[in-house]
């Protein structure tokens, strides 16, 4: 399987007329941590096709959970550092907080 390029920096639109801008070592550091996770999964996915007792599948689960939870709390912190600040310096906070609000009653139980 072949990795993306990573650019110097990442852009994308969420339907508004602003733009998110994120360094290339951030967006490394995430894509390996989701790397790693995914490789967690199809371990979890052989125990469980190993007929692997129960609790130390739902070990397992756990920990991939916990990661999940840590690339999520990085992906809040680089939008709040970067794109809602930058949404602050540009004039358009209110947009941005409404978006990030809505992805939050989304993500969150």
């Amino acid at each position: 399987m072949t990795q993306a390029k990573i650019e110097p920096t990442h852009n994308h639109n969420h339907g508004a007329s602003h733009k998110h801008v994120h360094s290339e070592a951030s967006l490394k550091q995430i894509i390996n941590r989701l790397s790693r996770i995914e490789g967690h999964i199809r371990g979890v996915k052989t125990m469980v096709s190993e007929s692997r007792p129960c609790p130390e599948v739902l070990i397992q689960l756990a920990a991939v959970r916990g990661a999940i939870d840590r690339v999520s709390r990085l992906i809040l912190d680089e939008h709040l550092n970067e794109c809602v600040a930058r949404a602050a310096q540009e004039g358009n906070i209110e947009e941005e907080l409404q978006e990030l609000k809505a992805a939050l009653d989304r993500f969150l139980p």
